[in-house]
């Protein structure tokens, strides 16, 4: 490692441009993109803004730590899916529920009444060919400007990390599901 002096100015000017809206990207195969979406929804929500989150791949039963969390403090979590694509009985139902669940996450957005829409694993539906990209790019373009919206996934395509505001790709260095360990209660789930 090496040792850095502290910067002693600041390293960047202030922004002159208008607040508004953005569309944030977390993508990449490294761990981490939901979890910060959630802390973008904390966040918010600390702020008093209304926050809606969706969860395209998540059962509407699902109960994992941030759901528990979530609703214990007010933040509407909503699974639009029925799990893993290979846990699927039904691919073509699996579509349908992706579909159903995006016009349910667009009349939201659209509708401006929340600060922050979280999308979370919406890349899955699409770069399966579930949802139709050109609708949710014309969505992330009309939406109110005042509408933050967060789209969580891997793959994302290019088309909606051209359009977005702010992409952070994840990268993975090592997991420990890589090395036999198991998915944690309370750290992946």
């Amino acid at each position: 490692m090496q040792i850095e002096t502290p910067p002693s100015e600041k390293p960047y000017d202030k922004a002159e441009g208008e607040r508004r809206g953005l569309v944030i990207v977390n993508t990449g195969d490294g761990k981490g993109k939901s979890t910060a979406a959630f802390g973008l929804a904390l966040r918010a929500h600390g702020r008093g803004k209304a926050v809606k989150i969706y969860q395209f791949m998540k059962v509407p039963t699902a109960r994992f730590g941030e759901h528990r969390m979530f609703e214990q403090i007010g933040i509407p979590i909503e699974g639009l899916g029925d799990g893993f694509s290979w846990k699927s009985q039904d691919l073509e139902r699996s579509a349908q529920l992706a579909r159903d669940g995006w016009e349910k996450a667009r009349a939201t957005i659209l509708a401006g009444d929340h600060f922050l829409v979280v999308l979370d694993e919406i890349t899955y539906p699409l770069i399966y060919g579930w949802l139709p990209l050109d609708g949710v790019l014309q969505t992330l373009r009309e939406r109110p400007s005042h509408v933050h919206v967060c789209l969580t996934g891997r793959r994302c395509p290019p088309e909606i990390v051209e359009l977005a505001d702010t992409v952070t790709e994840m990268t993975k260095i090592k997991h420990a599901f890589n090395a036999g360990i198991p998915a944690q209660r309370g750290i992946e789930d």
